[in-house]
């Protein structure tokens, strides 16, 4: 009787022992009793011993190997995870697994179906093709370069499925299952090389000379060709028979990178990792990443706990990004993560940004991290654009809007060229107010307001989901005269569309971009030149390549200049630096206008003059003077619930156990959240901060079962390790 140790997705810190009459392997999928129920787990230990009495330990139920094990690096990673973060380890552990292996469900994993011409297709000549068959003709192109799944071809149209249907019938395509192998092949897999200029060049030799672990932060002002080093980093990888995994930040960036490494690596196997894939196809990306079979692993923050055998590089595109940052469940930081996982496997890693966070900036500063820039943009007859502040103080405004930026969106839709406003803000208005009482659109479960939709006739909160029809008159006075506040990408483009009648006015938000191939479509029309004008979120800000765009005009930035946290003005410069990065990628040059109320501020000096090395330098001055990170560690301890008084006690009672540890860290006060109330909920928070790393984490380690013993089913509490909300 063998007796093992099993991790189960429940918010104990703790294994469970099991008993098992065959020889286990830590890492098998296994389902055991608990209680009343049975539970899927996973193997951590197999031991010899316990402590539990022989009558109380259950026996596993069954061993499940319908996959693969999952390798003791991984498991090292993750309890790596559960230790730093202080979160369960079962739940760290499972919450790292796609949703199929977390499930007691016999796996049944559909066939990698792939098309490629027939030889009737090879010969076909396109010219005798009919021309309506637009995307047929497109699929053939596409196939001709190399075979491809139904989700690659889907990219080029929304009606792929019944045009391979036809083609099928036709005989001109035909369907089949390939069988991925891990390739170590030692040929040059790189089509359409660019040449790399010299920067790009020392960058590559510099990382692919690194023997082991090395951590080099890529500087690369926007348009510098960062992805192009990515590019050429991957080809020496892979012809070493490698495997490489590149994270980037946001959902929307996925598809466009797929699409460009594919036309750069014809023959290799490359599969994204991210929550808009379903179930089955997470299962299967999943699979070949752990057979070795996926070389290239693309992928969002989650994809950092991917299984790859051969890891050799790991490249982190936009470090800085927030998104990288998981804020509910195990609160990790994918960046840091990818850190500790380069340092374990001893492979080098690239974190790349035009902005980094001032956390790596320091790291490089004092040599943790090695430092590579590059100056000047990839493309020779492309420069840096040409940024301006106009003061909204001494401006003729229309609605938020001032004349002088309406004045170039005009010199440019006359010249063909592309103009960006910039907003982020969705909606119509931020608050509807009754200009007769003051009333304002208060959300009736959260602390904010309640934002205006217009198209949709809607208050909608951001926060908690709820919404309402808008009224027809003030709820408290019921007068008629309620007036929107603020502006929204709803109501800029309202603006514009009546400005400029016959323009192509595109927006692009969450809203705009809800249905699955929304965006998809909208990014073919920006680089097919058929819009004029674009207004835009954040989601246009980073990672997009519009060779016509030469104007970007930024709204409404100011509010991020008197926030209460500290990281709103470093969120604000990356933010501002990257959309002003959009404009003049090209042969054309760009330019950039900022409305703001303070013209003169340092920010938008440095954003002038494009210093971001000037501006990171202030702000390290700035935080070491106050004793804010990077040159203090953080937790912090949220607690959430019903009755404000219960929440309040629970904080004071923790905060009490902390200051008896008397362990040499700072112990601040009980606060309200940011956000004091969310769906009913009243939110607080307690901060705890050391001077170094080692110091915090021995402190947490004494508090934290204290914490448990504290906790009611009436209060929902987390902690957060280095975290980047406030």
């Amino acid at each position: 009787m063998y007796i093992v140790r099993v991790a189960l997705d429940i918010p104990l810190p703790t294994l469970f022992d099991y008993t098992l009459d065959e020889v286990a392997t830590p890492g098998q999928r296994v389902i055991v009793p608990f209680g009343h129920r049975q539970l899927l787990g996973v193997i951590l230990e197999c031991v010899a011993t316990t402590n539990i009495s022989s009558e109380r330990i259950k026996a596993v139920i069954q061993v499940l190997n319908d996959s693969a094990p999952l390798s003791a690096e991984l498991l090292k990673l993750l309890c790596f995870c559960s230790d730093y973060y202080h979160y369960p380890v079962g739940q760290t552990v499972l919450s790292a697994l796609p949703t199929r292996l977390r499930s007691d469900k016999p796996l049944t994993v559909k066939p990698n179906l792939h098309y490629r011409l027939t030889e009737q297709g090879h010969v076909l000549e396109m010219a005798d093709f009919p021309k309506r068959k637009s995307v047929a003709i497109k699929i053939i192109a596409k196939l001709k370069e190399h075979a491809c799944t139904l989700s690659q071809l889907k990219f080029l149209s929304a009606t792929a499925s019944s045009q391979l249907q036809w083609l099928q019938q036709e005989g001109l395509v035909e369907r089949f299952e390939a069988i991925p192998s891990v390739v170590h092949e030692e040929k040059s897999r790189l089509e359409n090389a660019h040449q790399l200029n010299a920067e790009q060049q020392q960058t590559v030799d510099s990382i692919i000379k690194t023997k082991g672990y090395g951590c080099f932060l890529l500087h690369g002002i926007t348009g510098s060709g960062k992805t192009e080093v990515y590019v050429h980093l991957m080809d020496h990888i892979m012809q070493r028979g490698g495997q490489v995994l590149l994270l980037v930040p946001e959902i929307n960036l996925t598809p466009q990178l797929e699409n460009y490494f594919r036309s750069r690596f014809a023959d290799v196997t490359l599969v994204s990792m991210h929550s808009g894939l379903s179930e089955n196809q997470r299962l299967k990306n999943w699979q070949l990443a752990q057979s070795g079979a996926a070389q290239i692993v693309l992928g969002t923050r989650l994809s950092i706990f991917a299984e790859l055998p051969g890891l050799a590089l790991i490249i982190v595109d936009e470090e800085h990004d927030s998104s990288y940052k998981q804020q509910d469940g195990l609160r990790y930081s994918a960046r840091d993560v990818a850190i500790f996982r380069a340092s374990q496997c001893r492979v080098p890693i690239v974190l790349g940004s035009a902005t980094p966070s001032l956390e790596s900036y320091q790291n490089a500063r004092t040599g943790r991290y090695r430092m590579l820039r590059l100056t000047g943009r990839a493309q020779a007859d492309a420069r840096l654009p040409a940024v301006g502040c106009i003061n909204i103080n001494q401006s003729v405004m229309h609605e938020g809007i001032s004349e002088k930026l309406l004045r170039a969106v005009e010199q440019r839709i006359a010249r063909g060229e592309q103009s960006l406003l910039f907003i982020n803000r969705r909606g119509y208005a931020p608050v509807l107010m009754c200009t007769e009482c003051g009333w304002l659109s208060d959300c009736r479960h959260c602390a904010g307001k309640m934002v205006l939709h217009l198209q949709e006739n809607r208050l909608r909160c951001h926060h908690c989901g709820d919404q309402l029809r808008v009224p027809a008159a003030c709820p408290d006075c019921g007068h008629a005269g309620l007036h929107p506040l603020g502006s929204g990408t709803q109501r800029v483009e309202s603006i514009l569309q009546q400005r400029f009648p016959d323009a192509r006015i595109l927006r692009v938000d969450r809203d705009s971009t809800r249905n699955k191939r929304a965006w998809q479509e909208m990014r073919e029309q920006i680089h097919a030149n058929d819009v004029d004008i674009l207004v835009g979120t954040q989601m246009l800000a980073k990672g997009h390549d519009f060779p016509a765009l030469t104007l970007v005009g930024v709204l409404n930035p100011d509010s991020a200049l008197y926030s209460g946290d500290f990281r709103a003005a470093e969120k604000l410069f990356a933010q501002l630096m990257q959309v002003a990065g959009r404009a003049g990628r090209s042969d054309k040059p760009g330019e950039v206008w900022i409305q703001t109320a303070f013209p003169d501020h340092p920010l938008f000096r440095c954003l002038q003059n494009h210093d971001f090395e000037g501006w990171a330098e202030a702000q390290l001055n700035e935080r070491r003077m106050a004793g804010f990170p990077p040159f203090v560690f953080q937790a912090m301890l949220r607690a959430e619930g019903m009755v404000e008084a219960e929440v309040y006690a629970y904080l004071h009672q923790a905060r009490l156990a902390a200051i008896e540890l008397n362990q040499g860290v700072e112990i601040f006060g009980v606060v309200p959240a940011v956000l004091a109330r969310r769906a009913n909920h009243v939110r607080a928070q307690l901060l705890i901060q050391a001077a170094t790393r080692k110091g915090l984490q021995q402190f947490m380690r004494a508090w934290k079962p204290v914490l448990d013993k504290l906790s009611t089913k009436k209060i929902r509490c987390s902690l957060d390790i280095d975290p980047i909300e406030f």
